[in-house]
C-alpha cells in the first residue's frame, strides 16, 4: 500500500513569483496532475517527483479573488495552507525591502506551527538584497531562488526531500481502499452511505457538501474495505472559492491513496469532459477503476434496451480505458450496490496476480509472429523477451533492441494480447521497454559506482 503523499503550499503577496516557482518545480519534472484553476489563472495543484520523494504542490495564489483585501486574502491562504499542507513555502521578492505585508505573511505562516521555508525569489536581478534583510522575518530556513533562470530550484527540492518522508511501501494490515470520485452532486455521498450501511456522510442537495475525505471501514466476505468519499471536482471555471480548490487536492489525494476508484457519472449528464479527465488521472495513477452510472432509479424506462443503448455510448466516451467495467446503480433502491463490493474484490485479485514468464514469452512470440512491429529502414524493433516486475498495478518490462521505434499503437496491441492471456479487468497495466544498449549502459554505471536505471525503465 503506497503511503499518502504529503502536501507543500506556496504563499506570499502578489507579484513575487509564486506561480513561476510552482510551474518550474512541477513542469521541470513533467508531473502536472491537474490544471485546476480559474479561467484566467495558472495551474494551482501539481504532483512533484524528486529522487525518491513525491508530494503535492499547491500554489495558493490561484485560490483567491485578486480584488480581495490583502489581509483577508492572506488570512484565508494561511488557514487553508495550515489545514492542508505539511510544509509552507513563503515567497518574497529579493529586490524589495521587507514590508508590512511580508511581515504579515511570515508571522501567520510561523503561527501555523507548520515547518516554513523562505524563498527569496528574483535573486538573479540587479539590486537583489542580501539575505540579512530577510532574516528580520523570523524564518530561519532561507533559500535564494530565481524561477526565471531555474536558480535554487534544485536546492528547494532537495531541502523538501530532507524534510518529507520518502515514498515507500508501508507494511500494514490487509485493507482494500476504495475511493468514490466524481463531479459534485453525482451521488457519491448517497452511495457512500449505502455501501457503509449507515449515515456516515452528511447528504444535502447542495453541490460540494462533502468538504474533506470521509472514511469508514466495512467488512465484506472477510475483506476489510475502507471507503473514501471525497468532495467533487467542479469544472475548472466553476471553482470559485479556496475551499473548493483544496477539495480538488483532497480528491487527488484520495486517488493516490486508494487501490480502486469508483468513478460516478450522473445518469442525467453522462460522459462530460471532466469525467474523462478524472478517468485519465486514475489510469495514470495506476489505480483500479469502475465506471458507475448513479441515480438509475430516476430513469423511467429501466429495461435492458435503455441500458444496452446507453452502455455503448458510455464505452465510446471512455474508450481509452476499455478495461474498466461499467455498472448501473441506485442508492435509493440498492440496485447493484453489493455488486460494487464484488467488483472491488475481483479487481484487487487481478491487480495482484502473478504471471508465468514462460506463458508471457510464448504470448510475446505469438504476437510478434502474427504482427511484427514496424520501424524504419534497417532499424526494425526486435522484442526478445518479457518479464513481470511488479503488481498493483501489474508492470511488465520488454527487452530487445531499437525499442524506441515501437509505435504506441503496437504497444496497445501488446496490451490487448496480454489482457486476452490474463484477465486484468478493472486495472491498468504498465509497460516499460529496455534496450539491450541500456543493459550494457547499466553494467557500466554499476562498474562506475552509479545507480542503474531501475526495473521499470526509469
Amino acid at each position: 500500500m503506497a503511503s499518502k503523499l504529503p502536501t507543500v503550499a506556496i504563499i506570499g503577496q502578489a507579484n513575487v513569483g509564486k506561480s513561476s516557482l510552482f510551474n518550474r518545480m512541477v513542469q521541470a519534472k513533467q508531473a502536472i496532475v491537474a490544471r485546476e484553476a480559474g479561467t484566467t489563472r495558472d495551474n494551482v495543484i501539481g504532483k512533484v517527483l524528486h529522487k525518491d520523494h513525491a508530494f503535492w504542490l499547491v500554489d495558493t495564489a490561484g485560490l483567491k479573488d485578486p480584488n480581495d483585501e490583502f489581509e483577508a486574502s492572506i488570512q484565508d491562504q494561511i488557514t487553508d495552507a495550515a489545514e492542508t499542507a505539511d510544509i509552507i513555502l513563503v515567497v518574497v521578492d529579493s529586490t524589495r525591502y521587507v514590508g508590512d505585508e511580508d511581515r504579515l505573511v511570515a508571522k501567520k505562516a510561523l503561527r501555523s506551527k507548520k515547518p516554513v521555508i523562505l524563498l527569496t525569489n528574483k535573486s538573479d536581478l540587479a539590486g537583489s538584497l542580501d539575505e540579512t534583510e530577510f532574516r528580520r522575518l523570523g524564518i530561519k530556513d532561507i533559500i535564494r531562488t530565481s524561477a526565471e533562470h531555474n536558480v535554487g530550484i534544485e536546492d528547494v527540492l532537495d531541502r523538501l526531500s530532507e524534510m518529507l518522508p520518502a515514498v515507500k511501501d508501508i507494511p500494514e494490515e490487509d485493507v482494500l481502499r476504495v475511493a468514490l470520485i466524481g463531479r459534485p452532486n453525482v451521488g457519491k455521498s448517497n452511495l457512500f452511505n449505502s455501501l457503509a450501511g449507515k449515515q456516515q456522510a452528511i447528504v444535502a442537495n447542495i453541490a460540494g457538501t462533502t468538504r474533506d475525505i470521509n472514511r469508514v471501514r466495512v467488512n465484506y466476505k472477510g475483506q476489510a474495505i475502507e471507503l473514501l468519499d471525497t468532495a467533487g471536482m467542479r469544472r475548472p471555471g466553476k471553482q470559485e472559492v479556496g475551499i473548493e480548490k483544496f477539495s480538488v487536492l483532497r480528491s487527488l489525494q484520495a486517488i493516490e491513496e486508494s487501490d480502486v476508484c469508483f468513478l460516478l457519472l450522473d445518469v442525467n449528464e453522462l460522459g462530460t469532459q471532466l469525467d474523462q479527465r478524472l478517468a485519465g488521472i486514475i489510469d495514470e495513477a495506476g489505480k483500479g477503476l469502475v465506471v458507475v452510472v448513479s441515480k438509475w432509479d430516476i430513469v423511467e424506462e429501466k429495461d435492458a434496451f435503455t441500458r444496452d443503448a446507453l452502455a455503448p455510448k458510455i464505452a465510446n466516451t471512455f474508450d481509452f480505458v476499455p478495461w474498466a467495467p461499467l455498472i448501473f446503480t441506485s442508492s435509493v433502491t440498492g440496485q447493484n450496490v453489493t455488486k460494487l463490493f464484488d467488483l472491488a474484490l475481483e479487481i484487487k485479485d487481478r491487480r495482484a496476480q502473478q504471471t508465468k514468464t514462460r506463458v508471457l514469452n510464448d504470448m510475446l512470440q505469438r504476437a510478434v509472429g502474427a504482427h511484427p512491429p514496424a520501424g524504419l529502414k534497417n532499424t526494425h524493433p526486435k522484442l526478445r523477451y518479457i518479464v513481470q516486475t511488479d503488481t498493483t498495478p501489474p508492470w511488465f518490462v520488454i527487452y530487445g533492441s531499437n525499442l524506441k521505434f515501437v509505435h504506441w499503437s503496437y504497444k496497445r496491441y501488446l496490451e490487448n494480447t496480454l489482457r486476452e492471456t490474463y484477465d486484468y479487468i478493472g486495472t491498468p497495466i504498465k509497460f516499460s521497454f529496455i534496450d539491450e544498449k541500456q543493459i550494457k549502459d547499466n553494467r557500466e554505471r554499476i562498474a562506475a559506482g552509479k545507480d542503474p536505471i531501475d526495473k521499470k525503465g526509469k
